[in-house]
């Protein structure tokens, strides 16, 4: 496993709960994007939403996120804008990573409410971390919707993880909210950088206040990213393996399907389950997996999502 961190502490302390907070932007800079939030507010398309890609839903989303915005070109504007203002900062903490995607989050008031998930998995989570920088441009806290984290929670759940897959963790999610879930209340500025994988949340903007935040996803920069893709209309046991790039995002969405273009690089048997609160918790003290050591050595010599599968299988 490669480090994420440059400084031993913080990876210390990022191994060991999924997140660290760490100082990032200036008074001066946080201003700077907030300003740049609103002055090109203007050349958004709007939200999408399944309705757009013709796919059924009933989930709802409440808040205003850059990712889901219809004007792929304002959507290159914004990633363009974060990763320039964030690149010193991103070399100062971490090891060689490549941002992917970048985000305004705005929670507008009395709603905003970001259910319990995990982010995607963005690369083989086996071999490294991926990350989100979560930056608030104002403080951030309970009241109006900050992070929330289930501490040592990343690499536990939902090795299989994209947009048309079930997550183990749904059908459980108010007992999690309610038993393991912990705010993280952080200053205008500072940054949470969060493990992909981390069971995290955030509750509706309370205040009349603005909640704007940033996030910015990276891999590492020798990695390959990767996107797991269950087609629901063929089959909802087999799960493709994407070759994608920053590109792939800009042009994506969770409800569409990725064109035939997009290089598939393997495919598997998954069958998503639903977990039990008792197995959710038990499961925080056990190994994750990404520790080879629970691997039996005939597994270790298969590729990553060979190992995946043979996992599942097992289990």
């Amino acid at each position: 496993m490669r480090n994420t961190f440059k400084d031993q502490k913080l990876e210390e302390c990022f191994q060991e709960d999924g997140y660290v907070e760490v100082p990032f932007l200036t008074n001066e800079e946080v201003e700077k994007l907030k300003a740049y939030y609103f002055d090109t507010l203007k050349e958004s398309g709007g939200r999408l939403g399944p309705e757009d890609e013709k796919y059924s839903s009933n989930q709802e989303i409440t808040y205003d996120f850059t990712f889901i915005d219809k004007n792929t070109d304002y959507k290159q504007q914004v990633f363009d804008m974060i990763t320039k203002s964030f690149a010193n900062r991103v070399d100062d903490y971490l090891d060689n990573y490549k941002p992917i995607i970048a985000n305004f989050i705005r929670k507008k008031e009395d709603g905003g409410e970001v259910p319990l998930h995990q982010n995607w998995a963005f690369a083989d989570e086996h071999k490294c971390s991926t990350v989100s920088i979560w930056c608030p441009l104002v403080d951030s806290n309970k009241d109006n919707g900050t992070l929330e984290v289930v501490p040592g929670s990343h690499k536990r759940y939902g090795e299989v993880r994209g947009p048309m897959i079930k997550s183990e963790l749904a059908d459980i999610q108010s007992e999690i909210i309610d038993k393991y879930m912990q705010p993280v209340e952080t200053k205008a500025g500072n940054a949470v950088v969060l493990d992909d994988s981390i069971v995290h949340y955030s509750s509706p903007n309370h205040t009349d206040g603005l909640r704007l935040a940033i996030q910015l996803i990276l891999i590492p920069k020798e990695e390959k990213s990767i996107h797991f893709h269950m087609d629901l209309s063929k089959d909802r046991s087999m799960v493709e393996v994407l070759e994608v790039d920053k590109d792939f995002y800009m042009k994506f969405n969770p409800w569409k399907k990725p064109s035939e273009d997009v290089p598939r690089i393997d495919s598997f048997k998954y069958e998503p389950f639903d977990m039990k609160i008792e197995e959710f918790g038990n499961k925080l003290n056990q190994p994750r997996f990404d520790d080879n050591n629970q691997l039996e050595k005939p597994v270790k010599e298969l590729s990553w999502w060979k190992k995946v599968q043979s996992k599942i299988i097992r289990t």
